[in-house]
């Protein structure tokens, strides 16, 4: 596999004048997000601020490397491109997590699991400093209501991606919490119960520090979640009982995501390194290594600087993006040990891939968001048919079939 180009800087949104908060406000962009369709983007710029942003940029912010975004007299400042406008989400406290439901926009004929149990087809949740999850009406930037349940930072949010309306959240309080969006709960008001949207289905005990991430599975059997300690945990999402512990970091796990067709896991760890894993053995395949470039050695350096913040897998499955401290965007290609590409950024803490390819957004200590290129591949017909088969097959399935080994250590990406 060639060497990919490297990353270009298509445009960097920085926040206006921070607003006037409480002074524990934050600045630091924790989490960007896109919607499934690509039709928005979620930019926490910090100070309690999230951003609701139509995809794609303009041409004048993607043509030129900065944009900057200022709130006057804390407004929401809007434009039109076709009916969307930009949305400014006040959330009222640090905002560490964002995600986009997974249920898409009713078509001809269809009908939309969100709108049939009442919902708006398209909500963004954001995760907040005092434990709340606040969920949003996308099109309109309203507040639809508020979900009550843990004791600490919300660190991560993650939805089915199947559309079904169930949100996981990963926390400091060293839970992971299972709702139910289309179930009603009832809650005591003075002499009276109201009705609130969001049954707390399950909690998930198990890390003893807190929870950093956790991530669903496209087929939405299994759930990772990754906190400060050396292993990360599969959960079923059938069952809510833990699957097993991964375990082969040196240090703290803080980042996890799925392959596309479910068949790979990837951890990325403090100790700079992203292990790739079989989720249904529990195999490791494969361990990348961030070894530090040259020219970006310090004298004064400490050995965490390749510390990971972030790994993520492009959307047709062939390519990793991760963050790290050594202030480098890397990209991997799925078959090699070593990155493809580089490109030089400041105090990266989250990336994330448009949902269609062609570009990385990350988000930085600085409240500044930046996109990127990513390189474009057109996927092989052996990718694509393995991708097809194990979107429905376990490991397990494959290696039980009647077919060359061969085959199935490539269906099983133990050849890549």
């Amino acid at each position: 596999c060639p060497a990919a180009e490297e990353p270009v800087l298509l445009a960097e949104l920085k926040p206006g004048r921070p607003q006037r908060y409480d002074w524990k406000s934050s600045c630091e962009t924790w989490s960007v997000a896109f919607s499934p369709d690509g039709a928005w983007f979620a930019w926490s710029q910090g100070h309690c601020v999230v951003k609701l942003i139509p995809w794609p940029l303009g041409e004048a912010e993607l043509g030129c490397k900065t944009s900057e975004r200022k709130s006057r007299g804390g407004k929401a400042e809007t434009w039109s491109r076709g009916a969307a406008k930009e949305k400014t989400l006040e959330c009222g406290q640090i905002v560490w997590g964002l995600a986009f439901s997974a249920w898409p926009a009713a078509e001809d004929g269809d009908t939309d699991p969100a709108c049939a149990v009442g919902l708006p087809c398209l909500v963004l949740a954001t995760g907040l400093n005092d434990g709340q999850i606040k969920v949003w009406e996308v099109q309109t930037g309203h507040l639809l209501f508020s979900l009550l349940g843990h004791q600490d930072v919300v660190r991560d949010l993650s939805f089915a991606p199947n559309g079904s309306p169930i949100l996981v959240s990963a926390s400091r309080d060293k839970t992971l919490r299972v709702w139910d969006l289309s179930r009603d709960v009832l809650f005591p008001s003075g002499d009276t119960f109201l009705l609130s949207p969001g049954r707390q289905v399950q909690v998930l005990s198990g890390h003893v520090q807190w929870v950093y991430c956790c991530s669903i599975s496209p087929d939405c059997s299994m759930l990772c979640s990754a906190a400060g300690e050396k292993s990360a945990l599969l959960w079923s999402m059938r069952s809510y009982t833990l699957i097993r512990r991964l375990e082969g970091h040196q240090s703290s796990v803080v980042s996890c995501d799925f392959s596309p067709d479910s068949a790979l896991l990837v951890t990325a760890s403090y100790d700079a390194c992203v292990i790739m894993w079989d989720p249904y053995t529990g195999e490791q395949l494969r361990t990348l290594r961030h070894v530090p470039l040259h020219s970006t050695l310090d004298s004064s350096s400490e050995i965490h600087t390749s510390s990971l913040r972030s790994v993520c897998f492009s959307p047709e499955g062939l390519y990793l993006a991760t963050v790290a401290d050594d202030r480098l965007l890397r990209i991997w290609a799925l078959e090699l040990r070593s990155p493809v590409a580089f490109a030089p950024m400041t105090n990266g803490l989250c990336c994330m891939y448009f949902p269609h390819g062609g570009f990385i957004a990350t988000g930085t200590r600085d409240g500044h968001v930046q996109f990127w290129t990513a390189p474009r591949v057109l996927s092989s017909l052996k990718h694509l048919c393995r991708k097809a088969l194990r979107t429905f097959l376990t490991t397990y399935q494959v290696l039980a079939l009647p077919i060359p080994r061969k085959l199935k250590e490539f269906l099983t990406y133990r050849t890549f």
